[in-house]
């Protein structure tokens, strides 16, 4: 008879707390979830749900030792957030043998829905796939047909990059050059000398967080727009923007998969996060929310926190709050869901702290998502 496990659901935030992505995920997250949890009074088929958080420091070794700790010692039924792709696919193995939820926001590598898919995966806010389509046509035409790349040097900065190489190139544009960086780097001069010496039209962040905003900090004190480049960030969040200041980083267009001036339910959301933090909400904090919500909601339909049980009933059911309005969750683990393309206000549009994005185009999710029968995911028929 399906149940819930040690009568209460335990749910577990992973993330980056102290690192690059701290502003982005981190304790930021954890509130999100506080939200999703205290919507539906702190209980779920009768049940209580406990939260615990920690953080895994970027580190494949340090999260796949944490999660084993938890799944084996704190009876953890679902890992969320798991920002750092190498993490999330650490921890995407040892939640698929240990039947537990894995509720990717923050991670991005589209190998999570690809070949390495699991059945107990819901990825949920983005991938590198999305980002590199939601650009698209848009980043050959209007901002150059040619290109060079500062791409951070791990799982999620490669697929980031080779993912935007393929639509330039189907696009008519051409790649002059690629430079990695490490995760958290603090000086980007030698990266921003050889973006410049390539002569390309396009200079691209295939990075996140606060090495974004430290290469778009340091191109501009390199006068690298002055000079005639673009400088194009893939992903972009509202405190590197606030930390930035628009007029450092008015213009920047980038892709993102949530619009907080959406509709009553988006501005309600950032509206109660912003009370509790003082911030507006990075995507992969409402997406954690989001996702968590969706996990309860499963629940409550059937009666069990059996994560292949769960996650098959959030594959049934539409996506419609305060993240996405028709969502799905498909078989290969991927939520297809709306994206969008933003640039940062000019500080004479901006209506005052935290008014930073305009959307250019709302991208219809069916159109830059995978085709799910070309991820080579064993769980698509």
């Amino acid at each position: 008879m399906a149940e819930i496990s040690d009568d209460k659901v335990v749910i577990a935030v992973m993330n980056d707390m102290s690192g690059a992505y701290a502003d982005a995920t981190g304790m930021g997250s954890v509130e999100a979830v506080k939200i999703a949890i205290e919507e539906v009074n702190g209980q779920v088929g009768g049940k209580p749900i406990e939260l615990i958080f920690g953080d895994h420091q970027n580190k494949p070794d340090v999260g796949s030792t944490l999660a084993n700790r938890w799944i084996d010692e704190q009876n953890v039924d679902a890992i969320v957030d798991v920002p750092t792709s190498s993490v999330a696919l650490a921890l995407q193995e040892i939640t698929k043998q240990k039947n537990v939820a894995l509720l990717i926001s923050g991670g991005g590598a589209e190998q999570l829905t690809g070949a390495a898919c699991s059945p107990t995966t819901a990825h949920w806010t983005y991938d590198t796939y999305s980002l590199a389509r939601t650009m698209g046509k848009y980043g050959v035409q209007t901002l150059g047909d040619s290109w060079y790349f500062i791409t951070v040097d791990y799982a999620f900065g490669h697929a980031l990059e080779n993912s935007v190489k393929t639509v330039v190139e189907e696009n008519g544009g051409t790649i002059t050059g690629a430079v990695r960086h490490p995760l958290g780097s603090s000086d980007f001069s030698s990266y921003v000398l050889q973006a410049q010496s390539s002569g390309a039209k396009v200079v691209a962040l295939a990075n996140a967080g606060v090495d974004t905003a430290t290469g778009i900090k340091q191109a501009q004190e390199f006068g690298l727009t002055t000079g005639g480049q673009a400088l194009t960030a893939m992903m972009m969040f509202p405190t590197e923007i606030h930390a930035l200041g628009l007029e450092a980083a008015q213009n920047l267009v980038f892709a993102d998969g949530w619009d907080a001036d959406r509709d009553e339910d988006s501005r309600a959301f950032a509206k109660a996060y912003m009370e509790r933090t003082g911030k507006r909400p990075s995507m992969l904090q409402v997406g954690s929310y989001s996702a968590v919500k969706h996990y309860l909601k499963a629940i409550e339909e059937t009666a069990t926190d059996d994560a292949k049980a769960v996650v098959d009933k959030m594959r049934e059911m539409p996506v419609n709050d305060a993240f996405a309005k028709g969502g799905k969750l498909r078989a290969d683990g991927r939520m297809v869901h709306d994206m969008y393309l933003m640039q940062v206000k000019t500080p004479s549009e901006s209506e005052g702290e935290w008014d930073y994005f305009k959307v250019l185009q709302t991208v219809p999710g069916d159109e830059v998502y995978r085709p799910m029968d070309k991820g080579d995911c064993p769980l698509v028929q």
